[in-house]
């Protein structure tokens, strides 16, 4: 099991940007969590199998229908602590 820690830049909050990312990552089987940030990005941390966390990682790009997504910045994964089981909408930070 891997990590996928990612910013995303854009438009991306106000559109339902979070709760499209933990209805795909719910669907993926994956864990963690999503939050807005008070910079305006989206911050999302999923747990679980290479191929799921691809699928979401291509899928951020993209975003819900009336986002834009500018960029996603990927995190290095270094000693993050794995997230609990399932996938929440986390306070934001």
């Amino acid at each position: 099991m891997n990590l996928l820690h990612a910013y995303v830049s854009g438009r991306v909050q106000g559109v339902y940007f979070r709760g499209w990312t933990r209805g795909q990552a719910q669907r993926l089987g994956l864990h963690g969590w999503v939050r807005n940030l008070r910079d305006g990005r989206v911050e999302v941390l999923a747990s679980g199998p290479d191929e799921a966390l691809l699928e979401l990682q291509e899928l951020l790009y993209e975003g819900p229908a009336l986002s834009r997504v500018d960029g996603v910045e990927i995190i290095a994964k270094g000693d993050e602590e794995y997230p609990a089981k399932g996938f929440s909408i986390a306070p934001t930070s």
